[in-house]
């Protein structure tokens, strides 16, 4: 790695010991491969307390210091900065005096935003330093109280949101369109679609019984019930579901895919993906929400090791060869490859995807959505972009023996292929495609890295308590012995707090990362069963997700409650 010449805060850093010369090197070079503010880095990965770098930084560049938590963002002026620059540059307004804005920033070094916001504003910009993490949030509750649209949606406003299908092809709907076009079952759909987007929920689920109706909303991995309608609304709510996301009404026998955008402010949308399921009693709809920001957040808000994300970032760089990314449907697959792809997305290079369906834009990237109706199935989508010149091609899930002897050949031909399978582990990834009928030789010489991994609820960092838990207990869970004396491990408080959800906030990933290494590549090439592969994957220093959780547990980061209930020994 080439040494640079640090100056100002990084600089500061080192001089009062705050960082050792060759952290802050690395750490100011990982930012700018990253593209992201050198401060974002430093707390993301927890270099520095976010204050002791406001502090720093305050007395550096003469910049005066604000607490945002005493801040009212009902008095910050609205309208003046658009979101668009607020999320690239990492900066909200807080006052406006005349013809003078005042806004909020960590890294008073980042020059390029103050120059853009004064060129799109034509106001003199001054900035006031603020702590990183608490920028963090006062961002999203400032867009929340702006431009989402969110907060000024009551009940009287809900029949008229912008919604619509993504594929409206669909011009006549029928008798039963109207029967859906009720204002009370229209009112309580996008009541239900905005309290799942306002709650952080990823899936919505519509269940008729024999007696009841259910509508559920997964948030944190959970499912909680959230809402019981009459039963005699069933066909009404899943006529008006169908309506929007432009599938047939009148088809009820068959499984049914859709999807659907619903604008809520001007700069603003959220995408559904959404399936019918006929069952004993009606159609179970499950709406999927998709984040078009979640490839934004950056590796280091994944949650993996320092190790993992170290033999991650090495396989991206590669010219060529396979990294497979596997684990149960909503266990973040599609993040991790984007997150990958948002590194890599460069002028320089052409990447293509096929997946079905696209479940994240990403301008710069040829994205495909796979229809086998149409005769567009991975392995078509596959043979095109081999055409076209690619430099990495990613395909949404390996399926069968032909997409996945494809993906194989092209792997071996100067590409890089990122894709998925729906296995347990990294271990069992091989074996499944060993069973698929892939050569071992050509899985041996192409996959370069396996990423397996779960979602585990965090704990609320405002709320979670200390847990005592025997030292015999922590070693049949799997501690070494070392960690068992030395653990402090922490649960979430029996009732939670204002900022949580019983004790639990957000999520994190577990990960089990592994490079093929020499000794895999040997058993892989003698068929060895998942049981040996995993086995010589332990030798080789590779954790695996139930190692890599219990990390997490004595890091404080989440429960091992939770580890337990996301991994398996």
């Amino acid at each position: 790695m080439s040494r640079i010449m640090l100056t100002g805060l990084a600089k500061r850093l080192v001089d009062d010991n705050l960082l050792d010369e060759e952290t802050a090197q690395s750490a100011y070079q990982e930012a700018s491969k990253q593209k992201i503010p050198f401060v974002t880095h430093l707390v993301q990965s927890d270099l520095v307390k976010p204050l002791d770098v406001a502090r720093l930084a305050s007395e550096e560049f003469g910049s005066p210091l604000m607490d945002l938590n005493s801040f009212d963002f009902e008095i910050a002026p609205k309208d003046v900065v658009d979101e668009k620059l607020i999320r690239k540059h990492h900066t909200i307004p807080l006052f406006k005096r005349g013809t003078r804005l005042f806004i909020a920033v960590s890294d008073p070094t980042n020059l390029a935003a103050l120059d853009e916001i004064r060129f799109n504003t034509g106001l003199n910009i001054d900035s006031v330093l603020v702590e990183e993490d608490k920028l963090n949030t006062a961002i999203e509750k400032f867009l929340d109280n702006t431009d989402d649209g969110l907060s000024d949606l009551d009940d009287e406003g809900l029949e008229d949101l912008d919604i619509s299908s993504v594929d409206d092809d669909q011009d006549d709907k029928g008798p039963a369109a109207s029967e859906a076009d009720d204002a009370p079952v229209v009112k309580f759909v996008n009541k239900m679609l905005l309290s799942a987007i306002k709650g952080g929920s990823s899936d919505l689920h519509f269940e008729p019984y024999e007696k009841t109706y259910r509508v559920r909303f997964r948030t944190d991995g959970v499912l909680h019930e959230t809402a019981k309608p009459p039963i005699s609304l069933a066909p009404r709510i899943s006529s008006r579901l169908k309506i929007m996301s432009s599938m047939d009404i009148s088809e009820r026998r068959k499984p049914q895919d859709g999807r659907i955008k619903m604008r809520i402010s001007k700069t603003k949308s959220i995408d559904f993906r959404v399936n019918t399921c006929p069952t004993l009693w009606g159609e179970k709809i499950v709406l999927r929400i998709l984040d078009p920001t979640s490839a934004q957040m950056g590796i280091d808000s994944l949650g993996y090791e320092e190790e993992q994300k170290a033999l991650y970032m090495d396989a991206l760089i590669q010219p060529q060869g396979m990294i497979l990314v596997t684990g149960p449907t909503g266990s973040g697959k599609t993040v991790s490859l984007y997150t990958g792809l948002n590194i890599l997305n460069t002028v320089e290079r052409n990447i293509s995807t096929a997946e079905d369906p696209v479940e994240i834009n990403l301008e710069g990237i040829n994205q495909v959505n796979v229809n086998p109706k149409q005769g567009m199935d991975f392995a078509q989508a596959l043979r095109a972009f081999l055409r076209q010149d690619p430099d990495i091609i990613m395909v949404g899930e390996i399926r069968d023996l032909e997409t996945a002897s494809i993906a194989i050949k092209a792997a071996q031909t100067g590409h890089m292929v990122m894709s998925t399978l729906h296995t347990n582990s990294a271990a069992e990834t091989l074996t499944r495609l060993l069973n698929m009928g892939v050569p071992a030789f050509n899985l041996a010489t192409t996959v370069n890295l396996i990423i397996a991994q779960r979602l585990a609820r965090r704990l609320c960092s405002n709320c979670k308590q200390k847990v005592d838990i025997p030292e015999k207990t922590l070693l049949e869970e799997g501690f070494t012995p070392e960690q068992a004396k030395s653990a402090e491990l922490y649960g979430p408080s029996a009732k939670g707090c204002e900022k949580c959800n019983k004790g639990y906030k957000g999520r994190v990933g577990i990960y089990e990362v592994v490079k093929i290494t020499p000794a895999l590549s040997r058993i892989i090439m003698e068929e060895g069963n998942s049981i040996q592969i995993a086995e010589v994957a332990d030798k080789e220093g590779f954790s695996n997700l139930r190692k890599s959780g219990l990390l997490k547990a004595l890091q404080g980061v989440t429960s091992l409650e939770e580890v337990n209930r996301v991994t398996k020994d």
